[in-house]
């Protein structure tokens, strides 16, 4: 079946040629595209400064924004256990290789589009980068791609590695294609132990599956730190906030779920009236809709790129790769995609901040880390509106609850610190057995 796969994904490269200038003509798909093909890869990498031989060269992979950020910790890790190495990340969106430049340039050598897999495409690229290990973060599995790094002989390491349950069943559906790409990989490392029986579900070996925990637990500690008054109301002007007055984060929303979030701001109101409110969408794009949709709830709401010199209240925020920054500043965060069944988002970078975190009953792309969050009290699980609003006004108006929430919420992070660790011992033993080998 692999080999099929691989037959179509040639036929699609022959079919893609003749429509190739058709498709670069247009500027909006022009340079991404001809980088994904490969061209101008060979050259971006000769510019680069001559690697010392002994040293290994890494070639990580991750989707977008989310796998990007969660690539920070390790990739602060390799570049400090291997200062001469050369590291190059991959990044398959326009919105991931940006966060990438603005959050990750200073680790690594060269932030290079992913490849599509298309014929010799993903081939040309093992050839020209010639890694020494092949990291994958988080997902897009591409058999063919895969199978190039496995065919030369590279190590291939998963991290951060998570199944929900729809990706499970698409994987036991089509097992006949996924079964051999996961096989492919040396070592999977597993963010939970129900995704490692998950993997090992579809027939993985177990000496291939590990569980090392989620490498956003060792994201460092927010520059702007709850205790220090002065920069954190700082931060708060600059986004045109009050100062003093409480501020409400909603992370990562989706449609369907800013009427529940406006209805229960509008009910708070009337009751901390000083109260405000950030929100950021999961699609940037829909920040016109979302303000259109404000104003049913006679709310008015402003856009942080066409206003950000402008105060008030309320704030939708449409950038990319700037919300974990923000939770700081929050005294209560509500993840997204939750109230909404969409499987929820990672709670990690609230709860490491400090902060009280908020969610709804669709969780289930991080059950884990959320029924941690649960039982350690620094999260609160709601189910409607109406007890989305009681648990946020019992938050902010207790200090004694935000502040056991708060902690809880810190110290359930700490105690899961080292996951970077772990991934470098991990891939010390592959090095060295891909040296041995060698």
């Amino acid at each position: 079946m692999l080999l099929l796969y691989t037959i179509l994904s040639s036929f699609g490269a022959l079919v893609l040629l003749p429509i190739l200038p058709l498709v670069v003509c247009r500027r909006k798909y022009r340079k991404r595209l001809l980088q994904r093909l490969g061209f101008g890869l060979a050259g971006q990498l000769r510019a680069l400064p001559c690697k010392q031989p002994s040293a290994p060269t890494f070639w990580i992979h991750a989707l977008s924004v989310g796998e990007v950020t969660s690539a920070l910790p390790l990739v602060r890790g390799l570049r400090e256990s291997y200062p001469e190495a050369r590291i190059f990340l991959s990044v398959t969106t326009s919105s991931g290789a940006l966060v990438a430049q603005q959050h990750l340039a200073v680790y690594i050598d060269a932030v290079i589009a992913g490849p599509l897999d298309l014929g010799p495409v993903a081939l040309w690229f093992v050839k020209i980068i010639e890694p020494d290990l092949f990291i994958l973060v988080e997902t897009d599995f591409w058999p063919h791609w895969l199978h190039c790094l496995a065919r030369n002989q590279v190590p291939m390491l998963l991290v951060n590695g998570r199944i929900s349950s729809r990706s499970f069943a698409q994987y036991r559906r089509f097992a006949f294609l996924c079964r051999p790409m996961f096989q492919d990989f040396t070592l999977l490392s597993m963010q939970t132990s129900s995704d490692a029986e998950k993997i090992t579900a579809l027939g993985i070996g177990a000496d291939k599956v590990v569980t090392l925990g989620n490498l956003k637990f060792d994201i460092s500690r927010c520059e702007t730190s709850r205790e220090d008054k002065a920069p954190r109301r700082s931060a708060r002007k600059a986004y045109g906030f009050d100062a003093a007055a409480p501020l409400w984060i909603c992370g990562s929303t989706h449609r369907g779920e800013e009427e529940i979030l406006f209805q229960v701001y509008c009910q708070l109101r009337q009751a901390i009236p000083a109260l405000q409110l950030l929100l950021a969408p999961r699609n940037i794009e829909r920040a016109d809709e979302i303000m259109a949709l404000s104003h049913q709830y006679q709310i008015e709401l402003r856009k942080w790129t066409s206003y950000p010199h402008r105060q008030g209240p309320l704030l939708i925020l449409d950038t990319i790769g700037e919300l974990a920054g923000c939770y700081v500043l929050a005294d209560a965060v509500f993840i997204g995609g939750s109230l909404v069944p969409q499987g929820g988002h990672n709670p990690i970078e609230p709860a490491a901040a400090g902060v009280p975190v908020l969610f709804g009953p669709h969780m289930e792309d991080f059950a884990e880390i959320a029924a941690e969050l649960i039982e350690c009290g620094g999260a609160r699980q709601v189910a409607s509106a109406a007890s989305l609003s009681v648990v946020l006004r019992q938050i902010i108006n207790d200090p004694g609850l935000h502040r056991s929430m708060a902690g809880a919420a810190l110290g359930c992070v700490d105690a899961n610190r080292g996951v970077v660790c772990r991934h470098l011992e991990a891939i010390t033993v592959l090095l060295s057995r891909n040296t041995t080998d060698g």
